[in-house]
């Protein structure tokens, strides 16, 4: 039952899985936010008063980074705490690693290119405040593809993965 995977054990792949869900979507989002960050210091240094029609657009590519952190969770929640994790076959915890996928590379890249997005977008509210509603759209449709990769990763968990631990007796 303690078998492993290409070298590794279940628990190990699992890890590496959550690890890599969580770095891929914090660097993204750290990476967008400090694009975004730039420009709105940049504007706000002439521009005062534009600090909260700013605030949306550095904040929003920070979700990727909560996405990484979600899934990580998700992979303590799907290894069930306390039931053996060093029990987990090497292809369970394989499988895990696999389902964290979507989230550390969409979330990375997305991210970064969401800030990219934003700071474009700042220049609108730059120049007219009031446009700052649709200045959110531009970054929130790169964001489409965030959530959609949480929501393939939330799928794998529990509609490929989750099964198998009944026939495990885990």
């Amino acid at each position: 039952m303690n078998a492993t995977f290409g070298g590794l054990s279940g628990l190990h792949w699992a890890l590496l899985g959550a690890a890599l869900a969580v770095i891929g979507g914090g660097s993204g989002s750290a990476m967008g936010i400090t694009y975004i960050a730039n420009v709105a210091g940049g504007v706000l240094t002439d521009l005062p008063d534009r600090f909260g029609p700013l605030l949306p657009l550095v904040a929003i590519p920070g979700t990727q980074g909560i996405y990484g952190f979600i899934t990580g969770v998700l992979v303590a929640f799907v290894m069930k705490p306390g039931s053996g994790w060093e029990a987990l076959p090497g292809w369970v915890g394989f499988q895990i690693f696999l389902a964290c996928l979507p989230v550390c590379f969409v979330c990375f890249v997305s991210g970064a290119y969401q800030g990219l997005t934003a700071a474009g977008a700042a220049g609108m509210v730059a120049k007219r405040r009031e446009e700052v509603g649709r200045a959110l759209v531009l970054p929130a449709l790169v964001e489409t593809y965030a959530v959609l990769s949480l929501i393939i990763t939330i799928l794998y968990f529990f509609v490929v993965i989750r099964p198998f631990y009944s026939t495990l007796g885990i």
